[in-house]
């Protein structure tokens, strides 16, 4: 792969690393990152065109210049022409890339948090940084939908139905009836609430991606990575991105600071229905996490060991979304 040679770049380089995900390559130098769509269609993405792939990658400059104006920098050509290919410059555009500053591995906050390094002054941090975000953030009319009641039922619903055939080792049916029995409850009895805060315009263009392994907490706080491909992963209640990292450190066992999170985001952001609807939400990225995972534990493409692997996140996804579920329950009676 010819972006795999120093030489193709603008900027000095010694090595040039490849990592892949199911739908980028991006290959790391020195100081920079550049990532490179691939060419696939999985339904809810399309990047199977070179002018889809230039689109996707300028709206991920932008959105992510929201929260990381400072690492993202420029989408680039990567041109083939008489001297080979190269990355920028003038000539015929082959394929694009996006050009940003290369992370420090070590400050991932995924990565702090596996070596107990986490602390409530992170999590403030984050939040200092997240709420002007969600205050500055696009809404109106055409983002407010994605608040409704019958919109959040049907993303409710899509998960339902994808996994309503999974095996019982990994999702048994009495779970998954209890974790749909108690969504569908709420959204009945708290249906007032969800209408409530369209009207706040609590509804946003967000993040949608809101996790660890997207949060660098290096000499500050650098929350990247958001969703561009698909806006209906992105607009959406801020609860619902909160909770996402929320259910996130609950999961990697940091239950104590998960709760900090919320209820100090709910007070700067002068939200305190927030802490009410948060089990609600919590439970649907869990159940969601669990779905992405169990997908990955029946693909015959994957390892014997990746596939194992998968199974047991997706049974600790599920059981999480159990306890938010079993949780939300009460609180709601």
């Amino acid at each position: 792969m010819h972006l795999l040679d120093p030489a193709v770049y603008p900027d000095p380089t010694t090595t040039v690393t490849l990592v892949q995900t199911h739908i980028s390559w991006v290959f790391i130098t020195d100081a920079f990152a550049y990532k490179v769509k691939k060419p696939v269609d999985l339904g809810f993405l399309n990047f199977t065109t070179l002018r889809r792939r230039h689109f996707y990658l300028n709206q991920e400059l932008t959105l992510n210049r929201r929260l990381c104006p400072e690492i993202y920098l420029e989408v680039l050509p990567i041109v083939a022409g008489n001297r080979g290919v190269r990355l920028g410059g003038p000539g015929h555009p082959v394929e694009y890339a996006l050009k940003m500053v290369r992370l420090p591995q070590e400050a991932m906050m995924d990565e702090v948090a596996d070596r107990g390094e986490l602390q409530a002054a992170h999590l403030e941090r984050i939040i200092e940084r997240l709420v002007p975000f969600y205050g500055q953030a696009a809404t109106g009319p055409r983002i407010n939908k994605f608040g409704e009641p019958a919109i959040i039922h049907f993303n409710h619903q899509e998960n339902f139905s994808r996994t309503a055939g999974l095996p019982g080792e990994i999702l048994s049916p009495d779970l998954f009836d209890r974790i749909k029995v108690y969504s569908w409850g709420f959204l009945q009895k708290k249906r007032q609430l969800f209408l409530r805060r369209i009207k706040e315009g609590r509804i946003r263009d967000c993040h949608g991606d809101l996790h660890m392994k997207n949060i660098c907490l290096a000499d500050g706080v650098y929350i990247y990575d958001c969703i561009e491909f698909n806006p209906r992963f992105r607009y959406g209640d801020v609860a619902a991105d909160i909770d996402f990292l929320a259910m996130d450190l609950d999961f990697h066992g940091y239950r104590q600071l998960s709760r900090h999170f919320v209820e100090g985001f709910a007070r700067a952001s002068r939200d305190p229905e927030l802490l009410e609807i948060m089990d609600f939400y919590k439970c649907y990225r869990a159940y969601v996490r669990g779905k992405i995972n169990a997908f990955v534990a029946q693909d015959p493409a994957q390892s014997p060991g990746a596939r194992e692997q998968a199974a047991a996140a997706a049974r600790a996804y599920f059981a999480l979304a159990g306890e938010y579920a079993q949780e939300g329950a009460k609180a709601a009676a």
